[in-house]
Formats: C-alpha cells, sequence, structure tokens
C-alpha cells in the first residue's frame, strides 16, 4: 500500500518513488516486459504471469548484448551441460554456472540420469558403497509425535551420502546438526539422522582423530563422548583443571565461555563470547551476567516469552559448540571443550539421562536453544507443526573433594528442551530459565548429619527414659502403662525436636561461616535441590516442638495451687443468729482482700519472661532488612551487608536464610538475658523476689503441685503474725525487720530460705484430694450472686479446711504426713529428677526460684520464624507471623490460666484483673 507497478503488458515510463509511477501500454509486437521493467521486447518462449519472457528449464533468458545494447527479441540460449563447459542455470536463471562436482564426477554431464541418485541437489553413484537409507522423520517424545521433516527430506540423504563418500565438512557438519536436532537419538536399529551419523563414525576411523580426543572424527562434528554400547562414559570429569580460581581478596573472578556457531546448513558461522548474554532467551538485558559469570556466584533468571517472538526471532536455529578459556601453568591459552547434558536425549523413545549418578549419563557437546525447522512438514516458508525451545539451561561448576585453592572439575551443561505444539502463536507462551550453578559434593556432609543426627536421637532417647522416670516418680506412679508411654513419646518429640533445632543452626552457621568467610574456595553452597533434607529437618523441628509446647501449655494450665492465709482473727465480734433472736460471739473475720490481691499478682507474673518478644522481633527485623544482615543469605561470596542497586542480586540460598535469622535470633536473645539477669534484675526491678516479699507481707504462702507428687512452696509466712493491719504498724514491722530485731524470713529457723521444690508423698496427696473434691465440685468459685447458700458454704467450708490443713501440714502438725527439708543433690539438679521416693515423709528441696521456659519458648518462635520464612521467602512477613502468634498463645495462657486459677483457688474469677 506504499507503492506502485505497472500491469502487466504495460512499462515503466516513470517513478519518483511511492504512488508517483507512470506505465505506457507496450506495442502488440513486444508484449514482453524486461526484467527491470523499464522496457518492452518480444518473447519467443511466451510470458510468466508477470508479463515478463520465460525460458526452459535449462535455458537462461538474455535480453541484452554483451555492451549492454537492448536486445528487439530476448533469446533463450541453452547452457552447454557436457564437457567442456559442465555448465547449467543458476538459481535465478540469469546466467550458466559450472554444474555441481557431483554431477560431473558420476554422469560427465549436468544431467543424474537413473540409475544414479539425485539427493538434496547432488547426484551419487548408485554403484558406490552408500549409508543405508535414511528416515527423514524427526520424534517429538514429549508430544507423542512423529513426523517427516521437510527439512530432513531435502538435506538429510544428500549430507550423509557427501559426508561418507567426500569428507566434505559442511555435509558432515549438516549431518550432525540434523541429529542434534532429533535429540541426539540412539536407537540402534533407526537410520534416521543420528543413525546414519553413528554409521558413518564408526566406519570413517581410517580418518584418524583431532586435538588428540579419540572422539572427534577429521570433518566429522563433534557430537558424543566416549562411547561403550550406545552408553557414553563421564570418565573425564575425573580430570581436573591444572589451574584454580579462587577467592582471594574476594576479587571477582570470572568464567569465560566462547562458542563456535554453525547454522543449520553445516557453514560455520563465527567464534563469540557468550557476552551479552548469548544463551539467554529472556529479554531484560539488565539482569544478564554478559557472559563472563562470576566465580561461585548463583545465578537464575527465568521468564515467559511468547511463541510469536520466538518464530520471529529464531526463524532459523543456530547450533553452539561451547568451550571455557583459561590459563595453563606457562600462561598459554587453552579452551576446554564444556559437555553437555541433554536431559531429553533419546534411546529407544526413553528418556534416559535422569538421576544423580554421573555414570549413567550420556554426554554431548552441540546444542541449539530454538528449532523451528525441523518440524516443518512441507513447504519452508510455512509456520512449523511443532517447535523444540531449551526451556532449562544451566552451567553448573563442581568443585574437587578436599580442594583447598579452588580447584574444579570441567564445567558442565545441562539442557532441558520442551516441544511447543503451534497452534495459535499470538497467545502461545512458553517458560523458560537460565542459572549457574556452583556446587560440591555433599555424601560427607550427610554422613556427618546423619551420624549426628542417630547420636544425638539416641542420647535425646536416653534423656526422655529419664524425664519419664522422673515424672513416674513426681506422679507417684510405679507401673508402666499406657499413660506412661504416652508420655515418654511426648518427652521424646520435645527432646527429638532439639535435636533436630542444634542440627539445623549448627547446619546453618555452618555454612554462613565457611561459605562467606573463605579466602580461597574450599566449600560451595548446597544447591537448592540438595536443601531438602535441610528443609525437612527445620519442618521436622518445627512440628515435634510444636506438639512438645502444647503439652507444656497444657500441663501449666492444669496445675494445682492453692493460697494459704496465715493470718489470724484478732479477737471476737458479737453476732446475731437467725431464727433464735439471740446474739453470740464469734472469732472476727479475716479480710479476704490479701488473697485477692497476692492472686492478681500471681496471675500477672505467669506469663513473665526473661526476654521482650516484641523487642526480639523488632530487633531481628531491624538487623536483617534495616542493617543488612540478611545480603549474607544471597548465594555469594560476598559477606557484605550493602549491595549496590546496579550490581546482580543472587538467589536466596534457604541454608544461610535460616543460618543468618537463627544466630540473630539466639544472639539478641542472650543479649537480653543478660541483660535482664545482671542489670534489670538487679537495679530495677525482679518480679519473682518482688512477689516473694509480697507475699511474706500479706501473710500468704503459695503452694502449687505440677505434678501428683511434684510441685513448688513459697513460704509467706509473716514473722510478725499479723498482715492485716494499719499503715503505722505495717511501717514499724518492716523496720524492725531491716534493723535484724525479728527472726528471718525462713521456713527454718535462722534462715532465709522461702522457695522451695516439694516432693509430697501420696498419703498427703490423698488428703489433699479429699479435701480438694469438694472445693473444685462445680468446676470453678461459686458465683455470688446466682450460687445458692448450701453450695456457697460447703464451698467456703472447703476451702477453711484447705487452708487449715495445709497451714498445719507445714507447721508439722500430722506426725503421719510430715516432712524434712534438705539440699538437692548436684546430679538432681542436672538430671531434672528426685532420686529419694517421699514414702513415708514429703521432702522439701532449698530451691531458687527461676521463672518461665525460655528455652522452649525461644526454639518454637525460631522455628516459627523460620517455617514462614522459608515458605514465604520474607523476613518482614515471618516477624508479623510471629509475634501475632506470641500474642495469640499469651492471651489463651493468660485467660485459660487465669480461669484455672479461679477453679483451684475459690478466687472470684471476677477479682483477677
Amino acid at each position: 500500500g506504499t507503492s506502485c507497478v505497472c500491469e502487466p503488458g504495460y512499462r515503466m515510463v516513470s517513478s519518483n518513488g511511492g504512488s508517483s509511477v507512470t506505465c505506457e501500454k507496450c506495442p502488440e509486437n513486444m508484449s514482453g516486459i524486461t526484467q527491470d521493467g523499464w522496457n518492452c521486447i518480444t518473447c519467443p518462449k511466451g510470458l510468466t504471469s508477470e508479463g515478463k519472457c520465460k525460458c526452459l528449464n535449462n535455458e537462461i533468458l538474455v535480453e541484452r548484448s554483451v555492451d549492454g545494447v537492448l536486445l528487439t527479441e530476448a533469446l533463450c540460449i541453452h547452457c552447454n551441460g557436457s564437457e567442456q563447459s559442465f555448465s547449467a542455470p543458476d538459481a535465478s536463471g540469469s546466467r550458466c554456472v559450472r554444474c555441481e562436482k557431483t554431477f560431473i564426477n558420476v554422469s560427465k554431464s549436468c544431467d543424474c540420469s537413473s540409475p544414479n541418485i539425485l539427493t538434496g541437489g547432488l547426484c551419487f553413484s548408485a554403484h558406490e558403497s552408500l549409508p543405508p537409507k535414511g528416515v527423514a522423520t524427526v520424534r517429538f517424545g514429549q508430544l507423542g509425535i512423529t513426523l517427516t521433516s521437510a527439512w530432513f527430506l531435502k538435506n538429510l540423504q544428500s549430507s550423509a551420502y557427501a559426508c561418507w563418500l567426500y569428507s566434505n565438512l559442511t555435509a558432515c557438519q549438516a549431518l550432525g546438526n540434523m541429529c542434534v536436532m532429533n535429540m541426539n537419538s540412539l536407537s540402534p536399529s533407526s537410520t534416521d539422522a543420528c543413525g546414519l551419523f553413528q554409521y558413518i563414525y564408526v566406519n570413517t576411523a581410517r580418518l584418524g582423530i583431532v586435538h588428540s580426543i579419540a572422539y572427534w572424527r577429521y570433518n566429522l562434528p563433534w557430537l558424543y563422548y566416549e562411547m561403550d554400547s550406545g552408553y557414553y562414559s563421564s570418565l573425564f570429569l575425573f580430570l581436573h583443571f591444572i589451574v584454580s580460581l579462587s577467592f582471594f581478596c574476594h576479587q571477582d573472578i570470572k568464567l569465560q565461555f566462547i562458542a563456535a556457531s554453525f547454522d543449520a546448513s553445516g557453514n560455520f558461522l563465527k567464534w563469540q563470547s557468550l557476552e551479552g548474554g548469548i544463551l539467554q532467551l529472556c529479554p531484560d538485558t539488565q539482569a544478564k551476567l554478559n557472559g563472563a559469570y562470576i566465580f561461585g556466584t548463583t545465578y537464575q533468571q527465568s521468564c515467559k516469552i511468547s511463541v510469536s517472538k520466538i518464530l520471529l526471532d529464531f526463524a532459523n536455529p543456530i547450533f553452539y559448540d561451547l568451550f571455557l578459556e583459561y590459563n595453563g601453568e606457562n600462561g598459554q591459552q587453552h579452551l576446554w571443550a564444556v559437555p553437555v547434558l541433554n536431559s531429553n536425549l533419546q534411546y529407544n523413545d526413553k528418556f534416559v539421562n535422569q538421576g544423580n549418578n554421573m555414570n549413567n549419563w550420556l554426554l554431548t557437546r552441540r546444542f541449539f536453544l530454538v528449532d523451528a525447522l525441523s518440524g516443518r512438514e512441507n513447504d519452508l516458508g510455512k509456520l512449523p507443526r511443532v517447535i523444540r525451545v531449551a526451556t532449562e539451561i544451566t552451567i553448573s561448576i563442581r568443585l574437587v573433594p578436599h580442594a583447598q585453592r579452588g580447584t574444579i572439575y570441567p564445567p558442565l551443561i545441562t539442557i532441558a528442551y520442551t516441544d511447543v505444539l503451534i497452534e495459535t502463536p499470538e497467545t502461545q507462551s512458553v517458560v523458560v530459565s537460565f542459572s549457574v550453578s556452583y556446587e560440591m559434593d555433599q555424601s560427607e556432609s550427610q554422613i556427618q548429619t546423619d551420624v549426628s543426627l542417630g547420636v544425638l536421637g539416641g542420647l535425646a532417647a536416653l534423656w526422655s527414659l529419664l524425664k519419664t522416670a522422673g515424672w513416674k516418680r513426681r506422679t507417684g506412679s510405679s507401673i508402666i502403662d499406657l499413660q506412661t508411654v504416652f508420655k515418654f513419646l511426648l518427652f521424646y518429640a520435645g527432646d527429638l525436636a532439639n535435636v533436630f533445632f542444634i542440627i539445623s543452626v549448627g547446619t546453618g552457621i555452618y555454612w554462613l561461616v565457611f561459605f562467606k568467610a573463605q579466602q580461597f574456595v574450599s566449600v560451595f553452597l548446597p544447591l537448592p535441590s540438595q536443601e531438602e533434607d535441610f528443609v525437612t529437618y527445620v519442618g521436622c523441628a518445627f512440628s515435634l516442638k510444636a506438639l512438645h509446647f502444647l503439652q507444656f501449655l497444657v500441663s501449666q494450665l492444669t496445675i494445682d495451687i492453692f493460697f494459704i492465709d496465715w493470718e489470724r482473727p484478732k479477737g471476737k465480734v458479737r453476732k446475731a443468729v437467725e431464727g433464735e433472736g439471740v446474739t453470740k460471739s464469734a472469732a472476727a473475720p479475716v479480710s479476704i482482700w490479701r488473697t485477692y490481691f497476692i492472686a492478681n499478682e500471681w496471675n500477672e507474673i505467669q506469663t513473665v519472661r526473661r526476654i521482650n518478644p516484641l523487642f526480639q522481633v523488632l530487633a531481628v527485623l531491624f538487623f536483617l532488612e534495616v542493617a543488612g544482615f540478611s545480603n549474607l543469605a544471597l548465594m555469594d561470596a560476598s559477606s557484605s551487608l550493602t549491595r549496590s542497586s546496579e550490581s546482580y542480586v543472587a538467589p536466596w540460598s534457604r541454608i544461610l536464610r535460616f543460618g543468618v535469622s537463627a544466630a540473630l535470633w539466639l544472639t539478641i536473645a542472650a543479649l537480653q538475658v543478660i541483660f535482664f539477669s545482671v542489670v534489670y534484675e538487679r537495679f530495677v526491678e525482679d518480679k519473682i523476689s518482688q512477689f516473694v516479699d509480697l507475699c511474706c507481707v500479706s501473710n500468704i504462702s503459695v503452694f502449687v503441685l505440677s505434678h501428683n507428687c511434684f510441685g513448688h512452696y513459697i513460704h509467706g509466712r509473716s514473722v510478725h503474725g499479723h498482715a492485716d493491719t494499719n499503715m503505722e504498724e505495717m511501717n514499724m514491722n518492716l523496720k524492725r525487720e531491716a534493723e535484724n530485731l525479728c527472726s528471718q524470713r525462713g521456713l527454718l529457723p535462722n534462715t532465709d530460705g522461702q522457695t522451695f521444690q516439694i516432693s509430697i508423698s501420696r498419703r498427703m496427696r490423698q488428703r489433699y484430694d479429699w479435701i480438694h473434691e469438694s472445693l473444685t465440685r462445680k468446676r470453678g468459685p461459686a458465683r455470688l450472686l446466682d450460687s445458692s447458700a448450701n453450695t456457697f458454704e460447703q464451698s467456703t467450708r472447703a476451702y477453711n479446711t484447705m487452708n487449715k490443713f495445709l497451714s498445719s501440714f507445714i507447721d508439722h502438725v500430722h506426725k503421719d504426713m510430715d516432712y524434712i527439708v534438705k539440699d538437692k543433690l548436684v546430679l538432681e539438679r542436672i538430671l531434672g529428677m528426685e532420686f529419694m521416693e517421699p514414702i513415708e515423709k514429703s521432702i522439701f528441696y532449698n530451691d531458687v526460684l527461676y521463672y518461665g521456659n525460655e528455652t522452649t519458648l525461644l526454639i518454637f518462635d525460631i522455628l516459627f520464624f523460620s517455617i514462614v520464612d522459608l515458605a514465604s521467602q520474607s523476613f518482614v512477613l515471618a516477624a508479623i507471623l510471629t509475634y501475632l502468634q506470641q500474642e495469640i498463645f499469651g492471651f489463651i495462657r493468660n485467660r485459660l490460666g487465669q480461669k484455672n486459677l479461679a477453679a483451684k483457688t475459690l478466687v472470684d474469677e471476677r477479682f483477677l484483673i
């Protein structure tokens, strides 16, 4: 629509470009138009549809004399196809050229007559020993399609014959390219492109080899590595370079790859560096590493490309032989041929390059990125029916075991192709990826991890057995029943979670330190596929620790607790008796507000921790995202906390992410514990010590049973006898105590010990349960407004009875349920169990109270944070969800703990605020 031409029978008079064209009709006796369209001419052998002269197939058209003068009548001159000229029309039919050499050699003319064989524009003698008849089919295994390729049909047989008879370099390269397009098929019964290539390869050993490589024939492309009954050895992988690469001073060491490129016809195009992303199909050039891949920096790139763009940009396939440039010991430059692992390599219609065993890999050399040629069935100008795209390309650098200076094996390029059936190219798309990975043999690390897991797992089982034995003693049970087995499994779940946690943290910190801090290359990070075991360990640790955490939460919410009020009535009061009309004297009532006050304080300190959870989460998030510690989790050798916005950012390593976050969690938690223990609790406030002091001032003791026959006791009996007094007397009592004018607060005379671990006898427990039964019959305190008088009075009597019983028990009133006070043995403290069984007498162990179960809570928080991060790859989301779960479980602990406190102590829940 932007230019005009003259119609047939009209010559061009003038043309100023575009639509400014003047045409003139030719006379009847000169109805033909010259090839350039400017003149009229007589055509003796007819006209084409365009109104121009035509000649026979073996003739050329002549319109001008040798001096350029236009003839009045065109000539059709026959090209002399016999000796000596041996000429034939060229492809355009405009001149005679010497006919193809094979025609002259076979028929001594330009005619390949029977019985000679004409194929691909070449002529071969039927009497020659030729390779078998080729099958011009291409197998697209992913789609289950086998089709006859127009390209193969035209060129396969001629390329094989020319390569066989004449060792023609271009024909041999073209044959090799067709074998590569057929995915290096190795079916021994097939005579496809690869079958013909193998036939020639085996029968041309007489030609010798090049570059001292036994499987690189003269004039044949190097397609396969050493062959053994159709399989190729990968022993060359055990050869390593005589040079080494290092992170010396963390300078950028780059691997220089170059490629020899060929077109589909076998013509050598050029040597080209991979700079500019030659192997990267993704259009985002800013993400490309320019072909010089930084040693030790894992690179990944993926994108989605439309099929229409692929057909436009890669209409003709380019084939590559990849090499690595390196310098030898004498500084001389060398090329190392990079092997190719084709994941789609076909053998008997099966995919064979699968699994991690290198000895089973079939390794090749030549590859392509896009093949839109072999899938054309008919006219080469039409759209192909199927195209084949290299959707996954990985360059693998493997470290030599125990290498001290970065010695590496030869690089390996792995390619996976995807077959795409062309339907609607404008709407179809494919996802392609390119990556450079650095790997090392992880078998030794895996063995060490398995050994550690086995040893620590065995020790955890023994430790759980000891815990179970201690639990049995504390519950006062001597038989092994189903509950005992279940309890052992719960203990083992918690201890095994600690084992997995220790191994995971150790693994993460090991890779973080040894990979980031190495000066010379000695280790590479595990690949994402090799991190699965590590992720499994973290998942097991979290699952088991969550089970242990829930068990720990339930045990805390079901403890038995009672507040012993030591206060005695002061005098008597007159009280009217209902229905009798008389008054009697009765003991003055004791205020309940002190008990309510102590219950509230106990309720508040139930969730006190040695670390601040909110500060912990915010501090970890600050160091990760603001201070830049998250950059240590990138899969590169740099230990810098900052990254340039223009530089390539390597992908994340899940092991390093866990190592960095766990190290920060543990470090910040340790600093918090040290600060609270050394500074805050000493100079600001110690909530537990303050609570013990408050109990003593309030004249109330706390009796707690965490197990059936084991618990804790806080002796809060006032040394002044009364606590329900006015301010003046209270200040006087505190002054006397400060001046040592009264006895000490301890349970034993002349001692200060107020906190104890208690191991009570079964008789004591039975008496406690008998009294407590009426106290908890209604599963909680009686409501003052909606309870019957009988129920309220019964509960009150039960409370008074329990108070009197426990106070008398502390005062050694019951000789059949007495107790002794002793110190715990060192081994008992280490093992967390008691050796003596309280058969006749209960035992009070001197104890220094410590609050919280910080280890369990901290490990659970770290694992929760890590699991969320490994799943989402977001430290911010992990921090937010970790804080939310802390708040949720804290709320649950407070609410249910408050209900349990109200149920066990007869303190009305409305007074717990």
